[in-house]
């Protein structure tokens, strides 16, 4: 068998045929830009799917956050999780405000809503809780906190994109519902791409000035054709872009569905051992297995060692998230690299193993193979 580089994720896409037809009109139109037919059918169908009255779309995830928190209008400080890719920090971050530091839970990588209280100050504006893996946050107490408190409660929802939560009732609560507004990433690497892309779910009947100021900040803070009344940017998604996500939105259940038997084939190969642990899902989530976390014990084995050992068998795994947010270099002397613990811990024996619609069961095996046997 050739030893074919197997990497921690790859991008899905549709039928090449399906791709081309769709942006064949592209060369009549010559519109490519500027919230098109196809930025347009992408958000209606999104809507749809996600089950939220109200979405905007944005050229990538970052860019929907930044610009998310720039609408609200925020000032001063915002407390949110040192576990998380970069792009969450930065984003508050680059919006003058102030990240404060709040440790996880250990079983699932989750903001600890036990903690938040003790951090918030009279300059608190806001909460920005990361569902980690697609872990959901516990939404009833990080909102039951905010109201409280009055702050805004704006998700981290890059990887959770087209989750739900199962109710009592038979209901179902979409991730896309929560909180006063959500992030969702489309990076090429997700497990629902529009090649680069997010976007933000909100409720217009709360937030009716959500949609207008949305679109005016990423179309550079204009709001008519002499008129310019926000400091924005250009966070704009293209119709090429907008294709791509219409034509996977129509496969996404299905990969998802793949990538549900790939993680149950881990479970199955490694849940019994000693020294390995998987974060906790709950039983009331319709999870999306957008990554394959594990956490490797260092009393029985080395996450570093793991993670060179595949690599030297052609398979990429990931540190991620490693390391913590609040001990980049770029924000020495800004965040506090002390405090939270549950956090550093988990970074430094956490590892992505490789999960996307494409990897063979065999495969899967043979990854656990050099985890346990070397």
């Amino acid at each position: 068998m050739k030893n074919e580089r197997i990497m921690v994720t790859r991008a899905s896409m549709p039928p090449y045929e399906e791709y081309e037809q769709l942006i064949r009109g592209l060369w009549d139109s010559h519109f490519l830009t500027n919230m098109g037919c196809l930025h347009e059918e992408f958000r209606d169908k999104l809507k749809l799917y996600l089950d939220t009255k109200g979405m905007e779309l944005f050229v990538n995830g970052h860019m929907a956050l930044e610009m998310l928190l720039q609408s609200f209008e925020l000032k001063g400080e915002v407390i949110t999780t040192p576990f998380t890719f970069a792009s969450t920090t930065h984003a508050i971050y680059r919006n003058d405000l102030k990240p404060v530091m709040c440790d996880i839970r250990k079983e699932d990588g989750t903001l600890d809503p036990e903690l938040v209280e003790d951090l918030i100050t009279e300059n608190t504006c806001a909460i920005v809780p990361v569902h980690v893996y697609g872990n959901i946050c516990d939404n009833e107490k990080l909102e039951a906190i905010a109201k409280k408190h009055g702050l805004k409660l704006i998700y981290d929802a890059a990887h959770a994109f087209g989750e739900f939560i199962e109710n009592p009732d038979g209901s179902r609560t979409s991730v896309a519902q929560l909180g006063d507004a959500s992030m969702f990433s489309f990076h090429a690497t997700k497990v629902f791409n529009s090649i680069e892309g997010g976007a933000v779910s909100f409720n217009p009947d709360k937030y009716p000035f959500l949609s207008d100021r949305l679109y005016q900040i990423k179309n550079f803070g204009i709001t008519g054709k002499e008129s310019v009344d926000y400091i924005g940017g250009n966070g704009k998604m293209n119709e090429f872009a907008a294709a791509m996500g219409i034509c996977n939105l129509k496969y996404v259940d299905s990969w998802i569905s793949s990538r549900k038997a790939i993680y149950e084939r881990y479970v199955e190969r490694l849940s019994d051992i000693k020294g390995i642990r998987f974060l906790k899902k709950a039983g009331n989530i319709r999870y999306n297995y957008s990554y394959m976390p594990v956490v490797f014990e260092k009393n029985s084995y080395n996450r570093d060692e793991i993670y060179e050992r595949l690599a030297k068998n052609n398979i990429y795994a990931r540190k991620y998230f490693y390391p913590c947010v609040n001990n980049y270099k770029c924000y020495e002397g800004i965040l506090d690299p002390h405090g939270t613990s549950v956090a550093k811990e988990l970074s430094e024996n956490v590892l992505t193993l490789p999960i996307y619609p494409e990897l063979s069961l065999k495969d899967v095996d043979k990854i656990c193979d050099i985890i346990l046997f070397g």
